[in-house]
């Protein structure tokens, strides 16, 4: 099942507290086996010995997992983890779900490009139900967070 599943598969330690189990581990596998959250999120991807892409056994590089850093032109991929206020990337779950369903960039870091976000995939993800946009908060609101130099 899925919700097993993604709690086998989260490269990091998940912390439940308040949250609701169930929608952690379903957010645990969407991040980790369907959305590919950690190709752009994590920099680097994989761990020393560690790359798929290279026929090495996948190894996530747990120490920076999801706290973003990755460099697509003149865009670099955000912090998803918790930030003090516990909340993942600091967006409440209403901005977290604009940003799925209407691409909005509430960091503004490129105003000269439009007010939407270039390179993350949200027309894709668009078509995600609330459900399973709200397990994936959920699942990022569990995990430790990460600290990246130079990164919010």
């Amino acid at each position: 099942d899925d919700v097993i599943m993604g709690y086998k598969i989260s490269p990091v330690p998940i912390t439940i507290g308040n949250r609701n189990p169930f929608r952690v581990g379903w957010g645990s596998y969407l991040v980790n086996a369907v959305a590919g959250c950690n190709d752009c999120h994590t920099n680097p991807s994989y761990a020393a010995g560690g790359d798929p892409f290279m026929g090495q056994p996948k190894k996530i590089n747990t120490a920076a997992y999801l706290g973003g850093g990755q460099q697509f032109g003149p865009f670099t991929s955000r912090n998803l983890t918790p930030e003090a206020n516990g909340m993942p990337a600091g967006l409440t779950l209403d901005q977290f779900l604009e940003v799925f369903s209407k691409g909005t960039d509430f960091d503004k870091k490129h105003p000269q490009m439009g007010p939407l976000l270039q390179v993350m995939p949200w027309p894709s993800y668009q078509s995600m139900s609330t459900r399973q946009l709200r397990a994936i908060y959920e699942y990022l609101s569990s995990i430790p967070p990460v600290t990246v130099p130079g990164l919010p």
